[in-house]
């Protein structure tokens, strides 16, 4: 089963929402920032992939810029941590969905 989690840094005052893969990868992030938690970051592993793979340096620069970047390494035993916090599906894809309307029209105004 797919885990979702949730984790809070208090340096950045970022919300983080994780889908992991079965290794503790991030297969998808979101990053929320401030109070008003405003969409900094919605980021796909598949997504990165296929940018790497079939496209150039430009197309990942414009990807990153609008969509952020994953947590790198794996985040395996989460469980131990102060902290994070295991969340719904639904939770996570809500999160999702929203930030990624966000970002899409922050970048749809960025190239008008």
């Amino acid at each position: 089963m797919t885990p979702w989690i949730r984790a809070y840094d208090d340096e950045s005052d970022t919300w983080s929402y994780i889908e992991l893969d079965d290794n503790g990868g991030a297969l998808r992030q979101v990053d929320l920032q401030g109070p008003q938690r405003r969409p900094v970051a919605a980021a796909s592993l598949t997504e990165v992939i296929e940018v790497r793979d079939h496209a150039d340096l430009a197309a990942m620069t414009t990807y990153e810029r609008t969509y952020g970047v994953l947590a790198e390494g794996s985040l395996y035993g989460w469980q131990d941590f102060d902290g994070p916090t295991e969340i719904t599906e639904h939770e996570f894809e809500s999160t999702w969905a929203a930030a990624r309307e966000t970002l899409d029209a922050n970048r749809t105004e960025e190239t008008s």
